[in-house]
């Protein structure tokens, strides 16, 4: 059974129990990893805690030479660590190809800016002062991390956490531990003792008791709402600062203008890549009414033709679901939106063929409205639900009718519907034509529902940073405005007359 990593060791901690991890294409136990406890991650905190006092000492290039480290090592063992996380998490291979890669990317990212600059120094208010802003790390960080894309979220927290001069404790989730603690082992084996401790367990037993640590002030979370709701009551006693990516009910609107072929294979891939269990996933789609039929009929025939199977089989295009209680809740909101006068042009069914593993076929809904669930909450898999629109004003009301506010994508190529598209929509991130991509040096975060904070760009260093103001008076001589007022006299300009 792996064990958990806490001070630069491998140990089974206090646990007594173990946690089946699933392959989710199969529903076949792959490993067991310790069912941690509160004293696990007492400890692993109490690792972390000691190993900041020198880490935060490092200098940043010899930092930035470990990180790079890590990256290398991520790539060096790349077949291996895809294939784990292939077993585990379900995606197909070519997704955790390109997971793993933007994994050790961002290490080399974070490596790289975090040697940069440590703040700035600005214009003194009086002769003989120097101004310093710095920036500091916190401290510990938690770092508390899903299940859909364990690495590379893993990678945004830790990479600039780290590269900040903070040291982490790593919470993975509990169905897909294992990556994390192969990567850990493969890819971090050359880091200080303490850098980076990884605790399995359960939300309650092991997430809920780093988030109440007095020693962990920052907390980075991606999750569900309900959690980051858990989390910021949790914290807000201690006024630790968080950050939280709590998913989204993303719109993708059709423009006018759009060509339909190639919008209808960008909805598919931005809708079911991971079988729709992206944060970014699309999850509402906004169609012109004078096309909606017959570009409802091809996204349908498309999806069709995209194949179910294991991610290690090189023909499958979608994968499993990652469990059972996220496959009822996808089956729950396509059976509200049937009820409510929905039809399903193509799946709405687990496939018959797979009676193993957590398959739901891709489905595409037509005659939906906001009375639905599958239009107001966030579905989590690989459903694509069609709504016409009738004016541009329209489509844009409906896209900002959600309290989420994660991403959403437009297919134009009109500048002026562009413009108002991203001035006007209220989502973090904004794709035009290009759906669910990625920029290292760009922020990605939510806006309303969707969380607090930004991953990626110089706002993700940020995140991970404190400023502090030094006021250094070099000459260090009296001050005119000191007490005791009265011996102004005169002098004195604040004097009231």
């Amino acid at each position: 059974m792996p064990r958990m990593w806490i001070g630069g060791e491998w140990t089974a901690g206090s646990a007594r129990e173990g946690i089946p991890v699933l392959d989710p294409a199969t529903e076949e136990v792959l490993e067991t990893v310790p069912r941690g406890t509160p004293a696990d991650v007492e400890a692993a905190v109490a690792a972390a805690r000691r190993a900041f006092d020198s880490w935060r000492k490092v200098p940043a290039a010899t930092r930035a030479e470990m990180l790079h480290e890590v990256a290398r090592k991520i790539r060096g063992h790349q077949e291996e660590l895809v294939r784990l996380l292939t077993l585990e998490e379900g995606k197909p291979w070519p997704e955790n190809e390109e997971e793993i890669l933007w994994s050790a990317n961002t290490f080399d990212y974070y490596a790289e800016l975090a040697r940069h600059e440590r703040g700035r120094v600005i214009p003194s208010p009086e002769p003989g002062q120097l101004n310093l802003v710095l920036k500091e790390p916190y401290g510990v960080a938690g770092c508390i991390v899903p299940w859909n894309y364990p690495i590379l979220l893993m990678a945004w927290k830790v990479a600039p956490a780290l590269a900040a001069g903070n040291t982490v404790v790593i919470k993975p989730s509990e169905l897909t531990p294992l990556t994390t603690l192969r990567l850990a082992e493969v890819a971090m084996d050359h880091l200080p003792p303490g850098v980076v401790n990884i605790v399995t367990g359960y939300g309650s037993e092991t997430g809920e008791p780093l988030v109440l640590h007095p020693e962990v002030p920052i907390i980075a979370f991606t999750g569900s709402l309900a959690t980051g709701r858990r989390i910021a009551s949790l914290a807000a006693s201690m006024m630790k600062k968080l950050h939280l990516e709590l998913g989204g009910k993303d719109p993708f609107v059709v423009g006018p203008d759009a060509p339909l072929e190639i919008a209808v294979k960008a909805l598919a891939y931005a809708a079911l890549i991971n079988a729709g269990q992206v944060c970014t996933s699309t999850e509402r789609v906004y169609v012109p009414e004078g096309i909606y039929h017959r570009f409802a009929e091809e996204i349908a025939a498309f999806v069709s033709t995209l194949r179910l199977g294991h991610g290690l089989d090189p023909h499958t295009d979608i994968g499993p679901m990652a469990g059972p209680d996220y496959r009822a809740k996808v089956e729950e909101h396509v059976a509200d939106a049937l009820v409510r006068g929905a039809r399903a042009l193509t799946g709405a069914r687990r496939p018959p063929e797979r009676p193993r593993g957590f398959f739901y076929e891709p489905t595409v809904l037509i005659h939906v409205d906001h009375t639905m669930k599958i239009m107001r909450e966030e579905t989590f898999g690989p459903v694509i639900p069609l709504m016409p629109y009738r004016t541009f004003d329209e489509a844009i009301a409906l896209c900002n009718a959600n309290p989420y506010g994660l991403g959403a994508c437009l297919m134009s190529h009109d500048p002026r519907l562009i413009r108002r598209f991203y001035e006007e929509v209220q989502a973090g991130t904004i794709w035009i034509n290009d759906p669910l991509t990625d920029n290292y040096a760009g922020p990605f975060g939510g806006m309303k529902w969707s969380g607090l904070g930004r991953e990626l760009g110089l706002e993700g260093l940020e995140e991970f940073r404190q400023t502090k103001h030094v006021h250094w008076d070099i000459e260090g001589g009296e001050k005119p405005w000191w007490f005791p007022y009265g011996s102004r006299g005169e002098e004195n300009p604040l004097r009231s007359s």
